[in-house]
């Protein structure tokens, strides 16, 4: 059964040495220096089906599994689609059944992304819009090309509503007021737009998509050994995302908990003893 796929003819947009898995057709997988290389892979618009769903599950198990990855960076092929969401032509030809259980292992999915304890980054490389936002709003840190892109949740004109979580996530993100506004018209925004609303972190100009993966791996390096300690990085996403959705109690309980684990850490004292003594860390994910 085909999982996550070895990077071919997509390897050229990282332009890096990785090392690649060999397991599917719909989702490339590569590493690079603790990052794992998630590409959406379906021409022309990168849209979800339930294949490429059960691969991306895959591939998200697969670098959560893996000790040495510490940060998972998720982008579309070529240069114009980041993803335009479920393949309508799917939608059109199933049933309601499917339908229920498709959008159930996408909300799973997304879920086990979310609540992976490694960043994730998103590299929105063009057209991002219903399921490839919800895809991107699932992700901790949003970056985006500039371009003549858009990024909405556009389900409203067709009947729909998003779901994969955009109305919950968006909600949480840019407030009630303002994710009402855009989910009842249906509006998409530019990259500026979406900049400027909160809806993505940065946007980078980049002349070909090569660059602009380049750009945001070696960003995505930022938080890996030597330079952060994954752990804590991991762990303090964590605890953002865990204490959004509880009491402040609970929140401030896990936090001691997950701090506790910290100060176990070689990381840790790492950190403690370089500040003394005025000098850089050297970070090893122990």
């Amino acid at each position: 059964m085909p999982i996550c796929s070895h990077l071919k003819a997509g390897l050229r947009a990282i332009p890096v040495k990785s090392k690649t898995r060999d397991m599917g057709t719909l989702v490339n997988y590569a590493t690079d220096k603790g990052v794992a290389v998630l590409t959406l892979n379906d021409a022309p618009e990168n849209a979800f089906t339930h294949e490429m769903f059960k691969e991306l599950d895959a591939c998200i198990l697969e670098a959560r599994f893996d000790d040495d990855v510490h940060v998972l960076l998720i982008t579309g092929h070529g240069d114009r689609h980041f993803s335009t969401g479920a393949n309508l032509n799917m939608l059109k030809e199933a049933d309601e059944t499917f339908k229920y259980y498709f959008y159930l292992h996408a909300n799973e999915t997304l879920l086990r992304l979310e609540s992976t304890p490694k960043l994730v980054v998103a590299a929105i490389n063009g057209q991002c819009i219903s399921g490839g936002l919800e895809l991107a709003l699932a992700c901790d840190i949003r970056v985006a090309r500039l371009g003549p892109f858009t990024l909405g949740l556009p389900e409203v004109s067709l009947g729909m509503l998003p779901g994969m979580g955009g109305t919950h996530r968006l909600s949480s993100l840019v407030g009630k007021g303002a994710a009402m506004q855009l989910l009842v018209e249906g509006r998409s925004l530019s990259v500026e737009e979406a900049l400027a609303a909160g809806v993505i972190h940065k946007a980078w100009k980049a002349d070909t998509h090569e660059g602009f993966t380049r750009q945001v791996l070696d960003y995505a390096h930022e938080f890996c050994p030597p330079n952060r300690a994954a752990m804590a990085v991991g762990l303090t996403k964590r605890a953002a995302q865990a204490g959004g959705e509880s009491a402040l109690e609970q929140g401030l309980a896990l936090e001691r908990e997950l701090q506790q684990r910290l100060f176990a850490s070689q990381d840790a004292k790492e950190g403690i003893l370089a500040f003394t003594q005025k000098r850089k860390p050297l970070f090893r994910a122990r």
